[in-house]
């Protein structure tokens, strides 16, 4: 998979894909990156790429020339997925992040400032939002977004079951991890998953993964929590 991000400001990309998991997909040829500064297609000779909006107010809009011809550049036979990063978007899930992983390719926008003049929107695919709440800028969201859809790109987490099994990944959260030594200052693990037995850890992580859903994310029960919480009785 390609990924490319326009952005006003590149080297905030530079850590976060440069370690760990994303690091490898790269260096495995699994994803490729490429950070692009939309600076560089300003026409004007300070390179800038905002201005006061129309009809008064705080703060600036990302101006539509440097975007347009950027896109332009980048991507000119519209290959790609093309996403805005904006908190007015459509909340980014599990399932929308296994859906845009099946794109051999995507273009993400930065959103930044008061946001993006909205005839930008003429180029775009989609909104998305990582939640509710306002950020300074779109390329936080770009990277938890690049970080959510890599994880289902074949062969990025080495093993399939892992991005399955995750919280979210069947509407319930995560049931409770351990690992060695088996007692750590007076705390146990639980006997079940020192038995060997594979159904049994598998109704106790089913049954953990149920309480703590309806202990922190209840709302995300709906009817997958009462298919699981009738199947117990």
């Amino acid at each position: 998979m390609r990924i490319d991000v326009l952005t006003l400001f590149p080297d905030m990309f530079r850590g976060p894909f440069s370690e760990s998991m994303l690091k490898r997909a790269q260096e495995n040829g699994l994803l490729e990156i490429a950070l692009h500064d939309i600076r560089a297609w300003a026409d004007n000779k300070h390179s800038k790429a905002d201005d006061y909006p129309f009809g008064g107010g705080a703060g600036l809009v990302m101006m539509a020339q440097p975007i347009f011809d950027a896109v332009a550049a980048v991507d000119p036979d519209h290959e790609a997925r093309r996403i805005l990063l904006t908190p007015r978007g459509r909340l980014l899930t599990t399932e929308r992040a296994r859906t845009l992983a099946k794109h051999p390719r995507l273009l993400l926008l930065c959103g930044h400032y008061e946001g993006v003049d909205e005839r930008v929107m003429a180029l775009m695919d989609e909104e998305i939002s990582i939640g509710d709440y306002i950020l300074t800028g779109g390329e936080l969201p770009a990277m938890v977004l690049v970080d959510a859809v890599s994880r289902f790109v074949p062969g990025v987490l080495g093993s399939g079951e892992s991005a399955e099994e995750e919280s979210f990944s069947r509407s319930l959260l995560e049931y409770p991890q351990y690992t060695r030594p088996a007692e750590f200052r007076g705390m146990a693990v639980p006997e079940v998953l020192l038995s060997g037995h594979g159904a049994n850890i598998a109704a106790w992580r089913q049954a953990q993964a149920l309480e703590k859903t309806r202990e922190n994310r209840p709302e995300l029960l709906g009817t997958y929590g009462k298919y699981y919480e009738n199947k117990g009785k």
